[in-house]
């Protein structure tokens, strides 16, 4: 299958970044010198997709922006001869097409990839949640877009947890095929307890869907919360088709609490060439500082 649409919901009032998030959308928080949602972003241009759909809710004008061009900082640039830094942000919204669809009441994952059906059309399409950043020599949508085209199904990227977390994500169960790195998915279970959890396969928010989902997302009802679970409408798609779960490899921090945030932050600095001496010495110095 030959996958050119990621859909990337960022409709979330980012409750845990609050006050900061009174007036900034989470995404835009930065990693380093790059918000959050340009690492979603990349993923998906290192993938090949061509087109992004940002399901985006009142607040958020600025992601889609950031991805647009801005004339006056380019001039601006462009008169100081900041050569590299107007590459950069030049960069940014060359890559790809970005566009944007509102979600006007956030009911849930689901309800919120139903709002790309007329976007993604009958091809099947990535799922990106900017909330998980994931660092791998290969992009983990690429990964998930292999499986999917030896199966010419639905994909789910899983990870393994440890299991006393299970009751932190939605599981997989199913049955593992040659390699032990994929499995055709029987069932999800969202947050189960570790005595019950039928696996420790975790699903942190990257997909490859066909396009039968959508018939999926208006029969379901709605789930936890009152909401309209993606996690429902993946399991009525596997009791009618197969659908497929993917060890990706990569290591993967959650940008949407604070502790993963400041995780996320020390760890990309790390490998960065020009700032992991930089990083390091500010550990050390607040070590002994603080006798840690």
């Amino acid at each position: 299958m030959n996958i050119t649409k990621a859909v990337i919901p960022v409709a979330g009032k980012g409750t845990r970044f609050l006050p900061a998030t009174k007036e900034v959308s989470k995404e835009m928080i930065p990693i380093i010198n790059k918000p959050m949602i340009h690492y979603a972003v990349m993923e998906a241009v290192e993938s090949g997709i061509e087109e992004v759909l940002f399901v985006t809710s009142s607040g958020k004008e600025a992601i889609e922006n950031y991805f647009d061009r801005n004339f006056e900082l380019e001039h601006f640039l462009e008169e100081r001869g900041k050569e590299d830094l107007l590459k950069q942000i030049q960069e940014i919204g060359s890559k790809i097409e970005v566009c944007s669809v509102r979600q006007k009441e956030q009911l849930g994952l689901g309800h919120a990839i139903a709002h790309a059906e007329s976007f993604t059309g009958s091809e099947p399409f990535a799922v990106i949640l900017g909330d998980d950043l994931v660092l791998a020599k290969k992009p983990v949508t690429a990964q998930l877009m292999e499986i999917s085209s030896k199966f010419g199904k639905s994909v789910i990227g899983v990870m393994e947890v440890p299991k006393s977390d299970t009751d932190k994500y939605g599981i997989v169960d199913g049955t593992f095929l040659e390699g032990n790195k994929t499995l055709k998915m029987q069932k999800m279970v969202e947050k189960p307890k570790p005595n019950v959890a039928p696996t420790n396969l975790a699903t942190p928010g990257r997909y490859i869907l066909t396009n039968e989902i959508f018939d999926c997302l208006r029969e379901i009802p709605r789930g936890v919360g009152g909401e309209y679970q993606l996690t429902d409408a993946i399991n009525m798609l596997a009791g009618k088709d197969d659908v497929y779960a993917h060890i990706f490899e990569g290591d993967r921090f959650d940008t949407g609490s604070i502790n993963g945030y400041l995780n996320a932050t020390v760890e990309f600095a790390l490998r960065d060439p020009e700032l992991k001496e930089v990083m390091v010495n500010i550990i050390k110095e607040k070590i002994v500082r603080y006798s840690i």
